[in-house]
């Protein structure tokens, strides 16, 4: 319980992370920023939810060239770290035909100083954690959330772009791996593949075993992809609540779920992300390259 606690007051003290610097006045006014090719950021309108969010998307290269080609889609939490890194990755997986060319949708939020470490915690955690939030104030909100991808991201980006509705991939890191796996069973059907990467299955007594267990009880097909890492050199404790899934999905024995487990050498927990994105996006877009 102890180990827990001290978890979850790491997550809850994320806040504290600042992503990026400026640079001082002096430099922008001599240099020209570096703009991201094919890169475009999408305000949304005030969210069912009550809260606003950002899409950060990365389209491919012959996406102008190539005016009927529909484009299967990868979305990724924590966009604001994790679909730039994702974006940086793309262009040796095209070149080695390992994947198709899909489009990356980043869920971010507003503003050059959003918390995105109380955000996260808020819109990516199944429930409050029972130690540090039984109220629910800052974490637990993942239904809510889900629902907003589902009825309003989804949405608005087959609208607004050529995408190929029929292949949807979803991935987190930490937090975002626990957002991905409850959406996981909770929707099988939202998204064709899933990336776990190192997600946090310890969160809150490690109640994600239990949303398994109860899938699994209930009989209901699991016709997706999932590729799901643990990082070797991150916090035993945390690492052992992953393994334990793990050896739980092995027990179960899905039979149309196409599942890869690995666990990333050498890493720590944010440095398994590199790896971990290179490994699944091979996975998850392996019926399409």
């Amino acid at each position: 319980m102890r180990s827990n606690f001290l978890f979850a007051l790491i997550v809850l003290s994320c806040a504290t992370f600042a992503f990026g610097v400026d640079a001082p006045s002096e430099s922008r006014q001599k240099f020209p920023p570096y703009i991201v090719a094919n890169s475009q950021l999408r305000a949304l309108p005030r969210s069912a939810d009550g809260f606003d969010y950002v899409l950060m998307v990365f389209l491919p290269e012959s996406y102008a060239t190539r005016p009927k080609k529909r484009y299967p889609v990868l979305y990724t939490c924590d966009g604001y770290w994790d679909s730039v890194l994702v974006n940086a990755l793309y262009g040796n997986l095209i070149y080695d035909r390992v994947a198709p060319e899909f489009i990356i949708v980043g869920f971010s939020y507003p503003g050059p100083s959003s918390d995105y470490g109380m955000r996260r915690t808020y819109d990516y955690t199944p429930v409050p954690h029972p130690d540090v939030d039984r109220q629910g104030r800052g974490s637990g909100h993942a239904p809510e959330f889900l629902s907003v991808v589902e009825r309003e991201f989804i949405p608005f980006i087959e609208r607004e772009y050529r995408v190929d509705p029929s292949y949807r991939v979803l991935g987190g890191s930490s937090l975002g791996g626990l957002f991905t796996l409850y959406a996981m069973f909770t929707k099988p059907q939202l998204f064709q593949a899933y990336i776990a990467i190192s997600p946090a299955v310890a969160w809150a007594d490690e109640w994600l075993l239990d949303c398994e267990k109860q899938f699994a009880k209930s009989g209901q097909p699991l016709r997706v992809r999932l590729f799901m890492t643990g990082a070797a050199e991150e916090d035993p404790v945390f690492l052992g609540s992953i393994k334990k899934l793990n050896t739980q999905l092995a027990a179960h024995r899905y039979r149309d779920l196409k599942y890869q487990w690995r666990l990333i050498d050498g890493e720590g927990h944010a440095g398994t992300k590199a790896e971990s994105y290179n490994r699944g996006l091979r996975f998850a877009f392996a019926p399409l390259k």
